[in-house]
């Protein structure tokens, strides 16, 4: 009896060889991968939006007077803003400034168009996962009144799951530019971009 190799549906409905040895693990199963694909666009689209909320003043969290093009401060507003509590308070304040400002919204630019795109995920995951402890940090009350509304969980931690859990199980591969990224001569020669 010759053992069978070990296979997965693709999206397509096609069976594809599960490579156990991939340095990039995926979700085995077709509903899995398109679960991990709606996470991927929706998460990315947070940083988009909220990049395109700040730029223009969308009213959402911005309001147009407040807009980076009308002269906001998108990271500086943040930084200096009363939910900034605790003993970190004065590094965030020292950190507020136009570069700041720049960096913050590259940031949330890139990250959102990658994710939604299914493209550096690895890369925007730890991004990400650090522009969300910056501001999970920000808010975080060590136990005074603040705008978070949990101690120990907020939407910021979320976020940087969500991120974590799309760039390791390849989440790109379904409904993105995954597959195609990954065959960039640049990309198999600097693994860490997948």
């Amino acid at each position: 009896m010759t053992a069978q190799p070990l296979t997965h549906p693709t999206t397509s409905g096609q069976e594809r060889p599960l490579n156990r040895n991939s340095a990039t693990p995926t979700a085995s199963s077709a509903t899995a991968r398109r679960i991990l694909a709606v996470l991927r666009l929706a998460t990315g689209f947070i940083f988009l939006w909220a990049f395109l909320d700040k730029l223009l003043g969308l009213g959402y969290s911005t309001p147009a007077a407040k807009a980076w093009v009308n002269g906001g401060t998108p990271s500086q507003g943040f930084l200096n803003s009363p939910s900034v509590v605790g003993p970190l308070k004065p590094f965030y304040a020292a950190i507020a400034s136009p570069t700041t400002d720049v960096l913050f919204m590259l940031g949330m630019l890139a990250i959102g168009i990658a994710v939604i795109l299914g493209i550096g995920l690895r890369v925007s995951a730890v991004a990400g996962t650090i522009i969300m402890l910056f501001m999970y940090l920000a808010e975080w009350s060590f136990g005074q009144n603040a705008a978070s509304t949990n101690p120990l969980v907020d939407y910021h931690i979320i976020y940087a799951l969500a991120l974590i859990t799309v760039a390791a199980l390849s989440a790109g591969d379904t409904w993105g530019l995954g597959h195609a990224w990954k065959k960039l001569p640049l990309v198999q020669r600097y693994r860490w971009l997948i």
